[in-house]
Order: structure tokens, then C-alpha cells, then sequence
């Protein structure tokens, strides 16, 4: 976790010294199967601490090009990237992957906007963005200082309805556009030579997971998810794992005991300042618990406040 927050304190320096030419420190990368590559980042909340480098980053190479999933949350985590993908293959990035709208995932789209390279997302995500945008550039030049510098949106235009095949030479991914989960705007990114699954935000590990859609959706979503084929699973935050559909367990465990639990304060007439007090986070390995229970107990009552 150190080396991380090392190597996201080059990207920081590399960007604040404005010399157009220099090369950006490489993230750290661990590559899974032939020619999957993934960089996992720090569990932490998004921030300047980290330079914005706290979502996990991955890319997959074929005989004709490069395919980029997710993209980190600054402009300087977006070079670096990019540096790590030279450092493996002069192949080009022809796809760029945003697994949802949250801003550690897709602010550093800006360093892979070039002729030929082509942004994929979602159907609802460029108006989820429209609406947020502001909201986390903002917070981006207020926070970040040096890391914020030139860092600008790209919004893809490549939009996933349903599904969606991408060939990368010798190689194919399925991007699979889900209902309102996470969030409004999740994909998953299946590469079937490695049978590797990229989930985005649909799975957390280590990190509490985190209500931004529909509770009930999220919980439709990963019992679809469970019943796939997958020989290896890369979470959104958190160690990748061989363990399917094992990994699912504990993020549907919190998931469904939220729901019960949201359940059961409405039933018994509680308020929402009520429930915020008394819907317990059991005891459990879960980090980030105290910045983002509450947020999830506030989404999960005002969803199913007028349930059926």
C-alpha cells in the first residue's frame, strides 16, 4: 500500500512540474493471465491524500490492440496508466472502457483521448455525468491541488444498451450494461480468453460497499452475475480473486442485511434520524465503515420508503 501511495505521488509531481515531454511514473500493475493486466489500487476514500488513485484499473491486450478498463480519478493516475500499458506493448489503445460514473474510475480518460481510441459507456452515462460532472471537477481543482492540473472530462460516446463485442485482434471482450445497481450506469467487461471478469463497482472487497443506485437492482444484479462462468474476478476495489462466485458472498451478505434491516425501520415507523442512530453495521472486516454506512442506510430508506 505504500509503493501505491508512492507511485501516486510521482503521478502527482510528474503533472505539478509541467514539462509537456516527461514521462509519468507507471502504476504498479499485476498481470492475472496472459495479457490481462491489472492495477489495484489503495482502499481509500477518493481524495488528495491518494492523488485520486483508489479505484482499480486494468487493461487487456490482443494481437491488434489494447483495451483499457477504467481509467482513475485524476488526469495524473490516467498518465500513469498509460505509462504502465507502454511498458507492456507498443499496441494501441483502440477502446476505453468507464465501468460506471463515479470519478476514480473515469477522470483519467483524458490521457488515452487520441485519434483511434474510441470511449465505451453505459447508455445512462453521459447524462448521470452532465448531472455530476461539476459536482466532482469542483471538488477536483478545491482538493487536489497540483493533481487536479489539466485534468478534463471525456465523455464516452461508444453508449451500451445491452450488450456489446469488442475485438481486439485474436481477442474478444463482452461488455454487459446492467439495470440500476451501484449505480445507474454499471458495465461489465468479460474477456473470454482468460475468462476474466471485470465487475467495476458491482463487487467490493475490503471496501464497504456502496449504495449510489438501487438496492434492490444491486441485489437482482449479483444473483445474475453468480450463476456465470468465471475463472477470475476484478472487483472495483479490492484484491482480485479465482474464489467464483464465492467473492459475491460477503458484499451480498451486507447488501441483503441493509435491505432486512431498512426493512424493518419502516415497518416499526422509525425516521429517517432514527434510522440513521439505530440500523447497525454488524461487526465485520469491512474498511471505510464509518465514511459510508450512514450514506447507505440514507439511500436504502428512501427507496424503499414507498415500496409495495
Amino acid at each position: 500500500m505504500a509503493r501505491l501511495g508512492l507511485l501516486a505521488l510521482g503521478a502527482m509531481l510528474w503533472l505539478a512540474s509541467g514539462t509537456a515531454g516527461a514521462e509519468p511514473a507507471p502504476l504498479a500493475l499485476r498481470e492475472l493471465a496472459p495479457g490481462v493486466h491489472v492495477h489495484v489500487a489503495t482502499v481509500a476514500v477518493w481524495g488528495p491524500e491518494n492523488g485520486g488513485d483508489v479505484g482499480n484499473l486494468g487493461f487487456v491486450v490482443g494481437e491488434r490492440c489494447v483495451a483499457v478498463i477504467d481509467t482513475g480519478g485524476s488526469a495524473a493516475i490516467g498518465a500513469a496508466l498509460q505509462a504502465a500499458i507502454r511498458r507492456v506493448t507498443d499496441r494501441p489503445v483502440c477502446w476505453v472502457i468507464n465501468t460506471h460514473v463515479h470519478p476514480d474510475h473515469l477522470l483519467g480518460n483524458q490521457a488515452f483521448d487520441a485519434p483511434g481510441t474510441r470511449f465505451v459507456g453505459h447508455r445512462r452515462l453521459p447524462v448521470s455525468l452532465a448531472a455530476r460532472a461539476p459536482f466532482y471537477l469542483n471538488q477536483l481543482r478545491r482538493d487536489f491541488g497540483a493533481a487536479a492540473e489539466g485534468t478534463r472530462l471525456v465523455v464516452p460516446t461508444e453508449l451500451v444498451d445491452d450488450r456489446l463485442e469488442l475485438d481486439l485482434g485474436g481477442r474478444r471482450l463482452l461488455v454487459q450494461a446492467w439495470p440500476t445497481s451501484h449505480t445507474d450506469s454499471d458495465l461489465s467487461v468479460f474477456d473470454e480468453a482468460s475468462g476474466t471478469l471485470f465487475l467495476g463497482d458491482l463487487l467490493f472487497r475490503e471496501h464497504l460497499p456502496v449504495v449510489d443506485g438501487r438496492l434492490k437492482g444491486w441485489l437482482a444484479t449479483l444473483d445474475v452475475l453468480a450463476r456465470q462462468r468465471v475463472a477470475l474476478a476484478v472487483p472495483g476495489h479490492g484484491a482480485p480473486s479465482p474464489d467464483w462466485p464465492g467473492v459475491l458472498a460477503p458484499q451480498r451478505d451486507y447488501l441483503a442485511t441493509l435491505l432486512a434491516d431498512v426493512r424493518g425501520a419502516l415497518k416499526a415507523g422509525w425516521t429517517l434520524s432514527q434510522a440513521l442512530e439505530r440500523v447497525p453495521l454488524a461487526p465485520s472486516p469491512w474498511r471505510l465503515r464509518e465514511d459510508f454506512h450512514v450514506r447507505n442506510v440514507t439511500a436504502a430508506y428512501a427507496e424503499l420508503e414507498w415500496e409495495d
